[in-house]
């Protein structure tokens, strides 16, 4: 049996990750522009509404961790999350810890694949560990599309958030974070990033599509969508109506999830290299210039995309990654102490480990967003 699964596995995820790209995401410029905005006014100008909710929030005195796309599953082969639940949970107890407050970004269950019952069976301690943010009112769940049905049955689904986290908790589509300034204020805008994709904002066929289709041939195949096999043709098309969309709004930084690409300051990690290698080159330094031409290459086969404009970008648009890169690394954004942060979680010899990967102080990014 393994030796034909590996067989195929070979034979077959291409052409599998190619029809599943084409099933999964269909970004929509006009679209994902009116859902945006739509969201967006609604979290400042109906805060209450479930939509969406606006919140202070001081950078010098508040922490935040902002993770997202867990896709917690059954711990079978389709799921994408068990590699990296050890990282998580170490995570988790760090900022815990530390007194960090977190969003959930969306999609931290995979409710197109399971049912809420064996997610639920499976994710005893991971639940648990999150509900040690919610006792202490420092958690947030935002909604993402595989797991809409926290939206679609808001009633039962209080249910399973009582078992989940012994209380009911408030679900939202987005929030604002206001971060009121001396003379101005900047909006901190966090949101799953699904709006707008007809395929995945809600779209029942592709629900049935991963449900029937393919959830059964990731299981057998053992697939992740996240190595470097997957298509980042779409997601770089989605990341970048997003950062246009942010581009037109001033005072607005964006944070979504959804494409599991990380994205800092409006840049992928292959466009941030070349932007170091223009600088090293233009110092002459030959040792920065060896290692990070020696790592390009590495990159490029992971994502080949650069955008034309990446020496250009304006800094307001952030993506957190996703929770179940397939060698178990989940990443993430911190808002602590008025530094915003790229963070990633890994394995060192079998051992959880915190990297900084990029940083940057949020009042630095203040003259761009105007």
């Amino acid at each position: 049996m393994n030796f034909i699964r590996r067989s195929l596995k070979f034979l077959l995820t291409k052409p599998v990750l190619f029809i599943v790209n084409r099933f999964s995401s269909a970004p929509k410029r006009e679209n994902v522009f009116a859902s945006l905005t739509k969201l967006y006014n609604e979290s400042l100008d109906q805060p209450d509404k479930k939509s969406g909710s606006m919140f202070s929030f001081d950078p010098r005195e508040q922490s935040i961790i902002i993770f997202s796309d867990h896709h917690k599953g059954a711990r079978d082969g389709s799921d994408d999350f068990r590699f990296a639940e050890k990282n998580y949970l170490a995570a988790l107890d760090y900022y815990n810890e530390q007194n960090f407050f977190y969003v959930n970004l969306g999609d931290g269950e995979e409710l197109w694949e399971n049912t809420i019952f064996s997610v639920l069976k499976h994710n005893k301690e991971v639940f648990a560990k999150e509900k040690l943010f919610a006792d202490r009112d420092a958690y947030c769940k935002i909604i993402g599309n595989h797991d809409l049905f926290w939206k679609n049955d808001p009633f039962t689904a209080q249910l399973y958030i009582k078992k989940m986290y012994g209380r009911e908790l408030k679900m939202f589509e987005g929030i604002v974070l206001r971060v009121q300034l001396p003379t101005k204020y900047v909006d901190v805008f966090c949101t799953h990033g699904h709006q707008g994709d007809v395929q995945s904002d809600g779209n029942a066929f592709s629900k049935w599509f991963v449900s029937y289709i393919w959830g059964p041939l990731q299981s057998f195949l053992e697939i992740n969508i996240n190595s470097t096999s997957a298509n980042d043709n779409l997601k770089s098309l989605h990341n970048k109506m997003m950062y246009d969309w942010v581009y037109e709004k001033p005072y607005c930084i964006l944070i979504t999830g959804h494409t599991h690409q990380p994205v800092f300051k409006s840049l992928t990690h292959l466009e941030r290299l070349y932007l170091a290698l223009e600088d090293a080159k233009e110092k002459n330094d030959a040792a920065a210039i060896d290692k990070i031409e020696a790592e390009i290459p590495r990159r490029r086969r992971e994502y080949d995309f650069v955008n034309n404009s990446f020496r250009n970008m304006n800094p307001s648009y952030f993506n957190s990654g996703c929770c179940c890169f397939d060698d178990g690394t989940i990443t993430g954004i911190e808002l602590d102490k008025g530094f915003i942060r790229l963070i990633k979680w890994s394995y060192k010899d079998g051992v959880p480990e915190r990297i900084v990967a990029e940083e940057t102080s949020l009042y630095e990014l203040l003259p761009f967003m105007a």
